[in-house]
């Protein structure tokens, strides 16, 4: 088995016993089911259907299990999906957020809901195909880390798992990179071997950003509203809602200013979007969160060192964190970051190690 350090996922689970797989049909899914499957454990495959239209998904899931020879069941999860997912997104477009749909997802969806189907089919561990790694802390504890290969760690939406679930969580790929899975995929002739790498949440259609997704699929009327220059306020044009911007955006406004125009924030209040024309506007150099999820909690009223990554392309930023006694996080960036976003999550990292995150406000 191709692994690129000593990462040892099936840690916990009693040899040969059953894992439950989160199975998209995907190149992902499949090798982490194949890495199983060598390792000595029985896989049941588990598809979720998150919206109607979800037929193309689950005939790739079936045509792939079978190759596998693998048993797959289905869990119809559109309606918790749409409840716990696209509707909170939604509103918070039309607040002014960017929210973080994948974030939001897993651990409400994706391992809030199949988890539970882990006793109804015997099974003694829940898998999946991030790229990530449940580790032993040694003190009955499971701390969670980034993947091997940086290019696509996925811990960042991981940081609002709980300990009970990360206990009974598997991450084969932990160790892996995207080529070493590739090339499992090939020798076994998967179909989705070469599959294209997905960019963006797994609901999206390929021509669409979430937010113009989701006004589509909940059809409803959003109020427009105007552009305004900072700082003074000049009136620049008007907009069709401000849902479909975000911190930092510099195309696809309409605005033209002469020179280079960035969205630096957006007013719900007055449905404005206000665009400026200097970079520096953009920049912070603090940030509060209200709350915080720890997975491996530090102590409170203590200042510590860490790295902090605001969204899942950026890279981490070194800084000074305090966690309050009430449960308020203050960070302070030794760097100012440019475009903190409103909706996206702060996930802060003692190096390989996710500590825990939280929903920038």
């Amino acid at each position: 088995m191709p692994q690129n350090d000593s990462y040892a996922p099936f840690r916990r689970v009693p040899q040969g016993s059953r894992i439950l797989m989160a199975f998209s049909g995907g190149v992902d899914s499949a090798v982490a089911a194949v890495l199983a499957l060598r390792a000595g454990y029985q896989v049941t495959g588990v598809h979720m259907t998150l919206l109607p239209c979800g037929e193309d998904s689950r005939r790739k899931a079936e045509e792939t299990a079978a190759k596998l020879g693998i048993e797959l069941i289905h869990a119809d999860c559109s309606k918790e999906f749409e409840r716990s997912v696209l509707r909170p997104s939604w509103d918070m477009y039309k607040s002014g957020f960017t929210p973080n749909p994948c974030a939001i997802c897993n651990p409400k969806v994706k391992f809030g809901a199949l988890m539970p189907l882990m006793e109804q089919h015997g099974c003694t561990a829940f898998a999946t195909g991030h790229y990530a790694k449940a580790i032993d802390a040694g003190d009955g504890k499971t701390s969670l880390a980034r993947g091997s290969f940086r290019e696509k760690d996925q811990s960042y939406f991981l940081f609002g798992l709980s300990q009970e679930q990360l206990a009974r969580i598997v991450f084969p790929l932990g160790g892996m990179t995207k080529p070493e899975v590739r090339g499992i995929a090939r020798e076994l002739g998967l179909p989705n071997a070469e599959s294209k790498e997905s960019q963006d949440a797994c609901f999206m259609p390929p021509d669409r950003t979430a937010a113009e997704f989701l006004h589509e699929y909940f059809g409803e009327r959003v109020p427009g509203g105007t552009f305004a220059a900072a700082p003074d306020g000049r009136i620049l044009g008007r907009h069709d809602g401000i849902y479909a911007y975000t911190i930092g955006q510099r195309k696809g406004t309409g605005v033209a200013m002469g020179v280079p125009a960035w969205v630096s924030r957006i007013d719900a209040g007055e449905n404005k979007v206000w665009l400026t024309t200097n970079p520096d506007d953009l920049l912070r150099d603090a940030l509060v969160l209200p709350c915080a999820q720890w997975i491996t909690k530090p102590a409170e009223a203590a200042e510590f060192r860490a790295q902090v990554q605001i969204r899942y392309r950026s890279r981490p930023a070194d800084a000074s964190v305090l966690l309050s006694p009430n449960g308020v996080v203050f960070i302070k960036f030794d760097t100012p970051q440019r475009a903190v976003t409103p909706g996206q999550a702060a996930v802060i990292y003692d190096g390989e190690t996710l500590l825990g995150g939280g929903w920038i406000p």
